[in-house]
């Protein structure tokens, strides 16, 4: 089959389109070659005919659908422009991917829009991974550069490269952070630092806005990053190239200048800078022309403070930062000099003088203001011997002014690069290899030395891109152009040559049996340009000429190049006598030789440089004095011995642009190829004009072409046969791959130069892939249709069989209906006969049911009566026992209270003698004693008071007795007189007459009874009334009570979610502190560590330069302390033994209370300490220095005020209690208690003010101060200071080790820092914390309290070298863990405030709170080294065992990779049949960290939290790893992943570990196997996997449908559709999910340590053996 056979009907091809550049369309019948045309259907359905002459003119054929998206544009099958473009389009638009590989070359388009792919997590992802594994991106560019260097040890190059706004310099700065990350083993050193610090600056100085990028690099700069012998960077040196200095005088429509300028002007407010008379950008004309003042998001104050950070950290100082900006304001105020024209034809020009920018100028840069007014407007001429001075036209002036802005700018700039660099510079010997970044805005530069430079509008066009080749061409070419394709030319030749050159090396390594590939060299041009009497020879020769024109150079060219001997790629125009053309590789272009000489030339006034040199600024005259000796060295070293000459522009640029060649060619390169989209900055907007002229300036599709004349297409025998086994005969077994393919390709493919065997791969050539793809089609559509005869006959059978049994089924229901009618039949008449016999016997049971219950009843109350006649006997004789009974109890009891009455009197009497007997005894005993009777003063005063109040008490009882009395005797004379009035009524009553009287008072009687019925009957009805009322007001007040009762409900649940939100919120607020401030421990370790290492250095280079002797005080140190001085620095690093050095924590809380303390104020004798220490009792013979009086008298400073805020807080308590006192005291005095019990009560209060004076007494007694001197004064304190100390005594403890001083460090030795790892193992679990806690125990117990913190101090110390030892070491890390931890519980649970409320548990005497903080930092830190050796040692496996592995053999064979997974073109070969990847030496990491722990004891929780932790980290690093690899995204692959989880799962679980949320880690892992293994075609599918996937961020979920991979024919890639509506669902269900691709692969949780009551340790019940070597301690 040939390639015209491809040409049938369907076949998809491109044709031209006038918008869109290229479109598809369909064949709608095959090719006939008779025919002059062919018949297509576009994409809108649209018919049309397409002329075909001859076969050049076919359409270019589409590649097949499994190609679309491929991210190696050289893996295409048909390779051509239509198919590279379609490509990117795709990728670009509907996968969002912006990286594409196309062969070396990395195509790079500009989204314009953020994207969240350049975190560290990325980082971390393709940190040590293949190039080809990965997704295209600009990190896999660092890596393969970084890999092969340090591999390889060969220099590497990345050539980053584009139009102005393609994205270069932003590719750049991502390359170098990467190679901070990375070289800087995942902490940044200071090189890294000031590589990073270098951007800002050189944005400030070399970036200006343009029309199209706001932020443009205006010069070309090559940073050689260098690294050492490790891997890390250790220095770094920065090139730069042509600077367009162009732009410092001239700004075009819509751009601005430089930005520093705009960011001086922004401060022009500010005090420091009101010196520089700066004014707004409007009011400057070289900031002004562009009309354009500001950047819309851009604040350029705070650009500036950014500018002057990175300035201060780069070692810039502040003055020669002022002094920069003095420059700089100087040229902004030279722009505004005023320069008039004067004499009759104007040939004279003048400065008026008072010009105040000239004065500004002059000022700013220390140069004399009159010399350079007139050297500005007058010019110095040498003729025959003579010096005239000549007068310039106003406009020659102006051109000198400018001239002379570009060249301080020039210089300036060169400078800050230099001083960069040697900030940059290695401090650490010369790197052993290099890594150059190469980023060029458009193209090669020079140095510009001497007195030269481009003319104003050379580097302004530079916009357009340069080293990206593409070629400048405009109407009107001039010099600057011609320069610009000069430079493409040398590039594009580099390129080419590269690119073959890979290619041939990728045939020869696979023995290819290949002819040379021809590509286009555009040698020929070049020396046309460069070679000798080329176009710069002449240039040069005729810039020497004293009377050298442009015209006359011409006519050399046309001389040399077409009269002498025709050059091919030089013509003369035809119209023209003026201009040339040259035949670029890309196009012709015509330069117009107008102004060619003079912008060579290009001079400045030597006057107004010797100006400057004589500048009073230093830098300004440093900036020009070495300008001038390098220049003369430049001279000399090019002409030895000659006559000297100007440096001409052409020979400037020549000859940098060589050094940059020989630079690049000595190196292996690596290019990136930056692309524009559209002209508009629209976010994912694709422009198929734009991108595709780029893509044929820019060598893309020259490097395609390259590709395509070879062997483009490449696979290894293993995947063409997992691909193409349906073509091949035979036994298909993929062992015997190789020699099947070689047996079959010449059957399908008959023309052998089409293809090629090689070692390990065959080579096929552009469009062969396509013919197998076709061939596999047709024989799979045969086989189909032979699956589909097969298919129809089995369902017809099926059919068939199904009938059948339908028939034989319905016959069987039938038959089975009739036997069950039968049946029924027979079911009824045997019931009516039941029916029958049960009514008969129903009737005979009734009638004796009902005799047999007229019985009973006889019979029952018959015997009720008598037993009712029981019962009353019975009650009757009950009543009268209890009669009995109750007076017999009564009898008892009276007696009983008789005899108890008499013996209580008696005790009492007894008890009374002896309580007064006692109450004697007591007051003699008070009287006895002195301070008593001086304690009881108060009291006897108070109970003199409470006497007179009880007195007072006693006499109103009386008063109040003697009233009752006289208010009973008044009450019995008004009875005696009622009584007399009721006998006269009453015997007025035996009278029968009734009186008159009477007789009324009966009438007023009976009214007023009337009348009292009438006010009760209406009292009644308002009564009634008022009860109707209240019944609703209870009916109201039931409801309003409902509804408050609903309210409060409601209201408790609110409050009760809002507590629960509130918990929730400071929870994690808790969380996040913990987190940050574990964090902030692990940067403080690693700049310990930082600290030790280039304290390490320091002393090797000490030692080289000479032996230094070292102070014995300091040798005394267990560890050096670090260099910073926070709280946690000095509570880690105190010393553990007692030096001439002072105590951290005293001076910690020194800094604290004093921070405008400094050490190194001297300290006078005559100061208030020497009444200090007299007055505590301090022996006066101890000699101290000065910094130790220091520090001991502003420790006393803070101790004082310590004290007394303590003192005053005991008498406030004290205080309170007096006065809680004095309330009882009262409340007793106002109850009726008996004087006895008010006297015990006062004894017992008195007893308590007795206890309370001792203990104040005892406080005030407690020397405090000499303990803190005895902390910060040297350990010489003699014993009789030591006795001085009075310390409150505790209660001695048994069972303690004691160790003398001097085996102290022999006991950190033995058990901690030279403790072998096999007798630690053997150890029991924090053996050695409980030695140490019951030796600092003892010597608390023994009163020594400075020793006791000294010990403490020391043994953290000494786990922490421990830990730094044991660095790498699992098992005794976990040791150092568990004794830490144990050791810091042990302190905490003994401490005072732990133990105030308990009695069970004897506190500790000496505060050890600050080593406690110091030991649970020290917790902290060993857990994460725990983590951290572990995670070092799982970040090489995890990918490989989690995503790699092949635990499920059925799925390897069948998943057959598809092209879309073959490697890169170029990419390095990998060794075939390596060991293949397993879960088994990921789950031995983890048994390895489990055992280690489980060993030691540690905690369950502690444990938990730990493999959360790790994976998380391993879910984090698998989950990034799969999103960056499209080979990983298939259903196949999916099922391994999953199944490699579930071990993983099923581990952590046989393990006890998931409760802690260890497998719930793996939830986005577990999603995004299920997303790669759910259906995705239908609608009910995307629901279904949105309703799944709810741990993915949209991005995420999307990201894998784009890389999802058909794994065989049967599957099928995701429609654009789905994802569409995927994404439409997204937005509707999941807003809360946060927008992010990649999971943090840095994320570290907060550990929290649990607390649990220990038991009391005792020395018997340790277990020491003997080759711990600790028997010098001693049981107590």
């Amino acid at each position: 089959m040939g390639p015209l056979e491809l040409y049938c009907q369907g076949a998809t091809v491109w044709v031209p389109d006038e918008d869109a550049v290229w479109i598809s369309a369909h064949l709608l019948c095959d090719y006939n070659p008779e025919q002059k045309k062919i018949f297509l259907q576009l994409g809108d359905g649209q018919e049309m005919h397409y002329p075909v002459s001859s076969l050049s003119d076919l359409p270019p054929l589409g590649n097949p659908d499994i190609l679309e998206g491929e991210n190696d544009l050289t893996a295409l099958s048909f390779l051509h422009e239509p198919a590279v473009l379609h490509n990117l389009r795709v990728r670009f638009l509907d996968y969002n991917s912006i990286y594409t590989y196309c062969g070396i070359v990395l195509v790079a388009i500009n989204p314009y829009d953020q994207l969240p792919i350049y975190g560290e997590e990325v980082i971390d992802a393709y940190s040590g991974q293949d190039m080809a594994d990965m997704e295209p991106h600009i990190f896999s560019v660092a890596e393969e550069a970084y890999r092969t260097m340090t591999r390889e040890e060969k220099n590497q190059s990345i050539i980053i490269s584009g139009e102005s706004g393609s994205g270069k310099t932003v590719s750049a700065k991502f390359t170098m952070r990467y190679f901070a990350v990375v070289g800087g083993a995942a902490q940044q050193t200071s090189v890294e630092e000031r590589v990073l610090a270098s951007n800002p600056i050189m944005e400030a100085i070399g970036n200006a806005k343009t029309i199209r990028n706001d932020n443009s690099s205006r010069f070309g700069k090559y940073i050689e990053i260098g690294f050492g012998r490790k891997g890390d960077i250790i220095g770094a040196n920065m090139r730069t190239y042509l600077l367009e200095k162009s732009r410092v005088v001239f700004q075009a429509t819509s751009e601005r200048n430089y930005h520093i300028f705009y960011q001086l002007c922004s401060a022009r407010n500010y005090p420091e800078l009101r010196e520089l008379k700066l004014l707004a950008p409007d009011d400057f004309r070289y900031t002004s022309q562009g009309g354009d003042m500001q950047i819309p998001g851009t604040n350029d104050l705070a650009e500036l403070k950014r500018t002057s950070d990175a300035l201060t950290t780069l070692g810039v100082q502040g003055d020669q930062q002022m002094e920069l900006f003095r420059i700089i304001a100087a040229i902004l105020h030279l722009g505004n000099v005023n320069i008039q024209a004067s004499g009759r034809s104007s040939d004279r020009s003048h400065i008026d003088g008072d010009d105040r920018s000239l004065a500004n100028f002059s000022k700013l840069l220390g140069v004399e203001r009159p010399q350079m007014a007139h050297w500005l407007c007058n010019r110095r001429l040498t003729v025959g011997g003579e010096t005239l001075v000549k007068p310039v036209s106003g406009q020659q002036a102006l051109e000198a002014r400018d001239a002379l802005a570009k060249h301080i700018y020039g210089q300036m700039f060169t400078w800050t690069v230099h001083r960069l660099n040697s900030a940059l510079r290695s401090q650490r010997g010369n790197p052993k290899s290099f890594i150059g970044v190469l980023d060029i805005y458009g193209s090669v530069g020079i140095h510009l030395i001497k007195y030269y430079d481009f003319y104003v509008i050379v580097l302004r066009f530079l916009s357009v891109c340069w080293l990206c080749c593409r070629f400048e061409t405009f109407t009107r070419n001039s010099f600057e152009q011609f320069c610009i394709n000069y430079a493409n030319e040398k590039l594009q030749q580099q390129f080419n040559r590269h690119v073959f050159h890979l290619e041939q090396e990728e045939y020869i390594r696979e023995e290819l049996d290949w002819h040379r590939i021809d590509f286009s060299d555009n040698q020929l041009c070049i020396s046309l340009i460069e070679g000798q009497l080329g176009l710069l020879d002449l240039l040069d020769e005729e810039c020497r000429m004293p009377k050298g024109s442009d015209e006359s150079w011409v006519r050399k060219l046309y001389d040399q190049h077409l009269s002498s001997k025709s050059h091919p790629h030089f013509l003369k125009p035809r119209m023209s006598n003026s201009a040339f053309i040259v035949l670029h590789f890309a196009d012709k272009v015509q330069y117009e030789c107008q102004g060619f000489l003079d912008k060579n030339r290009d001079t400045v006034h030597v006057e107004l440089i010797n100006i400057l040199k004589a500048s009073q600024s230093e830098l300004v005259a440093e900036l020009f004095q070495q300008q001038s000796t390098s220049a003369s060295m430049a001279n000399e070293s090019i002409h030895p011995g000659r006559r000297t000459h100007k440096l001409t522009v052409g020979f400037q640029f020549r000859q940098s642009l060589q050094m940059l060649m020989d630079t690049l060619n000595s190196t292996t390169p690596h290019y990136v190829r930056c692309i524009k989209p559209n002209d508009l900055k629209e976010p994912f907007m694709f422009d198929p004009k734009r991108t595709v002229q780029q893509l044929r300036a820019c060598g893309v599709l020259e490097t395609i072409r390259i590709s395509a004349a070879g062997y483009p297409s490449r696979w290894t025998y293993e995947e063409f046969f997992t691909r193409y086994r349906v073509l091949l005969r035979g036994a298909h077994d993929q062992a015997q791959a190789h020699g099947l393919c070689r047996q079959a390709l010449p059957e399908l493919i008959p023309d052998s130069e089409q293809y090629r065997f090689g070692k390990t791969k065959v080579f096929f050539r552009a469009g062969q892939v396509a013919l197998l793809e076709r061939l596999r089609a047709e024989r799979l559509r045969v086989s189909t249709v032979i699956i589909q005869s097969w298919v129809r006959r089995w369902l017809a059978q099926v059919h068939f069989h199904r009938t059948q049994w339908a028939i034989v089924t319905i016959q069987r229901y039938t038959r089975g209906a009739l036997a069950r009618r039968l049946a029924l039949t027979k079911r009824y008449t045997k019931a009516a006969l039941i029916i029958q016999k049960t009514y008969r016997m129903v009737l005979v049971r009734q009638l004796f049911l009902m005799i047999r219950q007229a019985t009973v009843t006889i019979q029952a109350f018959t015997r009720g009566t008598l037993a009712r006649r029981r019962y009353q006997k019975i009650v009757s004789e009950r009543a009268a026992v209890l009669l009995q009974t109750r007076v017999r109890g009564w009898l008892a009891r009276r007696a009983y209270r008789r005899v108890r009455a008499a013996v209580v009197y008696m005790q009492c009497c007894v008890r009374r003698c002896a309580a007064r007997r006692e109450l004697l005894k007591l007051k003699k005993e008070a009287r006895s004693v002195e301070k008593f009777r001086e304690l009881n003063k108060g009291m006897e005063v108070k109970l003199m008071q409470l006497q007179l109040r009880l007195d007072q008490e006693v006499r109103a009882s009386t008063s109040l007795r003697e009233t009752l009395n006289s208010e009973r005797n008044a009450a019995k004379a008004e009875l005696e007189t009622l009584q007399a009035a009721l006998q006269k009524l009453q015997s007025q009553k035996e009278d029968p007459v009734p009186s008159p009287e009477i007789i009324k008072e009966v009438e007023e009687q009976r009214k007023a009874n009337e009348k009292a019925a009438q006010e009760i009957e209406k009292l009644t009805k308002e009564i009634q009334v008022l009860k109707n009322d209240r019944e609703s007001f209870v009916k109201e007040k039931n409801t309003l009570s409902a509804d408050i009762l609903a309210q409060k409900q409601a209201g408790e649940e609110s409050t009760h979610e809002a507590v629960l939100k509130a918990t929730n919120a400071i929870k994690n607020d808790l969380d996040e502190e913990r987190r940050k401030y574990q964090g902030l421990l692990r940067d403080f370790t690693r700049l310990e560590q930082r600290y030790d290492n280039l304290r390490e250095m320091s002393l090797l280079t000490e030692h080289t330069k000479g032996h230094k002797r070292t102070d014995s005080t300091q040798s005394l140190s267990f560890e050096p302390l670090s260099p910073t001085l926070s709280p946690l620095s000095l509570s880690l690093a105190g010393p553990p033994f007692q030096s001439g050095f002072p105590s951290p924590e005293p001076v910690r809380r020194v800094s604290v209370t004093f921070p405008t303390f400094e050490t190194s104020v001297p300290w006078s004798t005559e100061n208030p300490l020497d009444q200090l220490m007299q007055s505590l009792d301090v022996a006066p013979a101890v000699k101290m220095k000065g910094d130790d009086l220091a520090h001991a008298y502003d420790a006393v400073r803070v101790a004082n005020k310590f004290l007394e805020n303590q003192l005053r807080n005991q008498q406030n308590h004290w205080q309170s209690e007096i006065e809680a006192l004095k309330s009882q005291l009262i409340k007793v005095s106002s109850s009726n208690v008996l004087p006895q019990n008010f006297q015990d009560l006062l004894e017992a209060r008195e007893q308590e003010c007795v206890r309370l004076r001792r203990e104040l007494k005892d406080l005030k007694a407690c020397s405090t101060l000499r303990r803190l001197l005895t902390q910060v004064l040297p350990a010489s304190t003699t014993a009789e200071e030591s006795s001085t100390v009075t310390e409150p005594k505790s209660t001695s403890v048994t069972g303690l080790l004691e160790c003398r001083k001097k085996d102290e460090v022999k006991l950190f030795k033995n058990l901690i820092t030279d403790l072998r790892g096999d007798i630690a193992l053997s150890l029991p679990p924090g053996l050695s914390a409980s030695v140490l806690f019951l030796s600092l125990r003892h010597m608390d117990q023994s009163g020594d309290q400075a020793r006791t913190r000294s010990f403490c101090s020391a043994s953290v110390a000494a786990f922490k070298t421990a830990l730094k030892k044991y660095n790498n070491d699992l098992d005794m890390t976990a040791l150092l863990l568990k004794n830490s931890c144990l050791l810091h519980d042990l302190l905490t649970q003994h401490s005072a405030k732990q133990t105030c409320d308990s009695d069970e548990i004897v506190p500790l005497v000496s505060d050890l709170s600050d080593q406690t903080r110091a030991l649970s930092d020290l917790c902290i830190q060993a857990y994460q080294q725990l983590l951290c050796i572990t995670e070092t040692r799982l970040q090489n496996i995890v990918v490989p065992a989690l995503l790699e592995s092949e635990s499920i053999s059925s799925l390897s064979g069948s998943a057959g990779k598809l092209p879309l997974s073959r490697k890169r073109a170029g990419s390095d070969p990998r060794a075939v049949g390596g060991e293949a990847s397993n879960m088994g030496p990921l789950l031995r990491e983890l048994g390895a960290l489990h055992t280690a722990m489980t060993r030691q004891a540690l905690p369950p929780e502690l444990m938990e939290q730990a493999f959360h932790q790790l994976t998380y980290l391993m879910c984090a690093s698998a989950f990034n790893s799969l999103l960056l690899r499209k080979d990983m995204c298939s259903w196949s692959r999916g099922m391994q992943i999953r199944y490699n989880v579930s071990l993983l799962e099923e581990w952590l679980r046989s393990r006890g570990l998931s409760a802690g949320g260890a497998v719930a880690t793996l939830e986005p892992l577990i999603q995004a196997v299920q997303l790669l293994q759910l259906g995705k075609k239908t609608e009910a599918d995307a629901q279904s996997l949105v309703q799944t996937c709810t741990a993915l961020s949209s991005q995420q979920i999307v990201k894998i449908l784009t890389l999802y991979t058909p794994h065989s024919d049967l599957d099928e890639r995701v429609t654009l559709n789905f994802i569409r509506t995927v994404q439409g669902l997204l937005k509707n269900s999941s807003d809360s999910q946060p927008p992010q691709l990649l999971m943090e692969g840095r994320q570290v949780f907060p550990v929290t340590f649990p607390s649990s009551p220990l038991p009391n340790l005792h020395a018997d019940q340790l277990k020491i053996p003997d080759n711990l070597k600790i028997s010098f301690l001693r049981k107590t």
